[in-house]
């Protein structure tokens, strides 16, 4: 990192602290430029799906590969495959 960036990046954290310490004081000063944060600039995430699955989908689905595993289970202990 150059000088240049890191006197840049002192400078920053010194208005930042001298805006808190106004706050907390309840002084007027003039506010500081504000910098746009880099998750400002990100795009919103996709929207999430709809559950497309009815509660009875959903227990039939469930039965239905605890049926399909027990098969393979079973097929496996007597050492076919």
């Amino acid at each position: 990192m150059d000088i240049q960036a890191i006197v840049k990046e002192l400078k920053r954290e010194r208005d930042q602290l001298n805006r808190a310490i106004a706050a907390l004081e309840g002084t007027d000063l003039p506010p500081a430029p504000r910098m746009s944060s880099p998750a400002a600039n990100l795009p919103a995430p996709p929207p999430k799906k709809p559950n497309r699955l009815t509660p009875e989908g959903s227990k039939r689905l469930s039965d239905m590969m605890k049926k399909r595993w027990a098969e393979k289970r079973k097929k496996a202990s007597r050492g076919g495959k």
